[in-house]
């Protein structure tokens, strides 16, 4: 199936099978692999890319479900939002192993976009779909609420 996809801000025209996820879109055609397969169900979150700035799960979301969207993976995720919470879980040193870190990195950025001062329950509900083996969710959190607190002094 032939399709037109806006991935961070650029027009990819792609053939693929009707029923290809996202994902296998994202690393095997266009070559963008910080998005990673984890699970393959939509439970780990590892997977999680921006889809018209809302959080999914693109291991399930069918390409041909994103065409008209727009969609950020890690590698584009820029603006203020963005580089801020990049920078800052670089700075508090947030990944261990780092494999569900890009995930974890594009949910909080959704988070944040929607909801500028999240409080700990809507932290918790909007990072509750990424699993971390390493057990770095005190340093999300942390992390996730000293992005907010320099998202809010910038303003």
């Amino acid at each position: 199936m032939e399709m037109t996809l806006t991935i961070n801000g650029q027009s990819h025209k792609i053939d693929v099978a009707d029923d290809t996820p996202l994902l296998w879109v994202l690393r095997d055609t266009i070559g963008l692999t910080g998005t990673k397969y984890g699970c393959g169900i939509a439970q780990c979150g590892a997977c999680t890319v921006l889809v018209d700035g809302r959080p999914a799960r693109s291991c399930t979301l069918r390409a041909r479900n994103a065409q008209g969207k727009a969609i950020t993976t890690i590698e584009g995720n820029q603006g203020r939002v963005g580089e801020t919470v990049i920078a800052v879980w670089n700075e508090l040193n947030v990944h261990q192993c780092g494999y569900c870190q890009s995930g974890q990195v594009m949910a909080a950025t959704g988070l944040l976009s929607s909801n500028p001062k999240p409080d700990d329950a809507a932290i918790d509900q909007a990072m509750s779909g990424c699993i971390c083996r390493c057990g770095t969710y005190v340093r999300v959190r942390k992390a996730i609420k000293q992005a907010a607190e320099q998202l809010q002094s910038d303003s």
